[in-house]
């Protein structure tokens, strides 16, 4: 047994470079299944300085001295705040609260239309199942209503966390963007001098990593504005907020558009009924998410390394469960990382005896 461990440490960890990326990977995570939530503002803004980083290269490219294109686009990224606070959140908010309204009123439909069910197909459905699931669906209902009063009793700390965000994540993109160098020196000043390993590795997922948030937010603001304006066209209740779902559950694959497409046919069948304006309202749903799938995703994320479904969906699970949305925001970007190291991880071929 102690040999079998021996050869198998002597073939994958005999490179010094090898056991310091594994101690990098290994501090990493234990940093961020630890203190993830403490440093979430951290995460935040890494991420959008990550977004806005391609912005200033393209101006630098275009021979903008480097602080003036920081600047500039810091400048955007506080307008766009503004805007979003200002104009996207009202508009929300209303809709939410008119929601919470509406939801007795809905349920009463929904529970006149489940109670056809039995008369239009008595073969199929049942006077006691059509029962059960109106209780399950009121039961269902109650909580949603607890969760809401618990969210209002508990809404002063929330508030608080969000004005600390307000302040924090801009602060801490400003230097990501203005400090991006200086950082990167101060890092390399505890790396071993021989990291052609720990460079290729990190420039790679640096690479991807970039391309995939600035890729997975594009998809977003798409997806959201387009799914917008058809509902907005359908004449649809509540369109900025059943877009932002819209919008939002592309961050899950696979998952998050077979999920998000509950409340839309939930709210387009309160609102007008088994009839043309909801099947027009699923198609057009239907042709938004294949188009996302099938056109915007290829063409945004053509550089990704392929990754089987079954792993993408290993990695939603793993990383979400153990650091929630930001794990699954990141869960591709993650199981990409651990792909690209086991493909660069050097190692010793067993050396097979001379046959005599």
């Amino acid at each position: 047994m102690y040999k079998v461990l021996h050869d198998w440490m002597q073939r994958y960890f005999s490179d010094e470079e090898a056991v310091v990326l594994a101690v990098l990977l290994l501090l990493g995570f234990t940093l961020i299944l630890t203190l993830g939530g403490m440093l979430a503002p951290v995460l935040a803004g890494l991420v959008l300085a990550f977004l806005m980083q391609g912005v200033v290269n393209l101006l630098v490219r275009l021979r903008l001295p480097e602080r003036l294109a920081v600047g500039l686009v810091f400048t955007l990224f506080i307008g766009g705040l503004l805007v979003f606070l200002l104009v996207l959140v009202p508009l929300l908010w209303h809709q939410l609260i008119t929601l919470f309204n509406e939801l007795p009123g809905m349920l009463a439909k929904w529970q006149s239309l489940l109670l056809l069910l039995p008369e239009r197909y008595p073969h199929l459905v049942s006077d006691e199942q059509v029962l059960q699931a109106i209780e399950v669906a009121r039961g269902e209902v109650g909580k949603f209503g607890q969760l809401a009063l618990t969210f209002s009793l508990s809404s002063l700390p929330l508030l608080v966390n969000l004005m600390i965000y307000l302040v924090l994540v801009p602060i801490l993109v400003f230097f990501f963007l203005k400090d991006r160098q200086l950082m990167r020196r101060w890092a390399r000043g505890y790396l071993p001098r021989e990291r052609a390993l720990l460079t290729r590795v990190a420039k790679d997922m640096n690479r991807q990593i970039a391309n995939y948030i600035r890729g997975k937010v594009i998809e977003i603001f798409i997806c959201g504005a387009v799914t917008y304006v058809a509902f907005v066209a359908l004449g649809l209740n509540y369109a900025a907020l059943l877009a932002l779902l819209v919008g939002i559950s592309v961050v899950v694959p696979y998952v998050g558009a077979v999920v998000v497409t509950v409340p839309v046919a939930l709210i387009g069948l309160f609102q007008w009924g088994w009839g043309d304006q909801f099947i027009y309202l699923m198609a057009i749903h239907g042709i938004i998410q294949a188009l996302d799938g099938n056109v915007l995703v290829p063409m945004l994320f053509s550089e990704a390394v392929n990754l089987h479904p079954v792993a993408i969906i290993c990695a939603v699970l793993l990383f979400g469960g153990l650091w929630g949305f930001w794990g699954i925001f990141f869960a591709i970007p993650l199981a990409t990382l651990f792909k690209a190291v086991l493909d660069a991880w050097p190692r010793q071929e067993p050396t097979v005896a001379p046959i005599l």
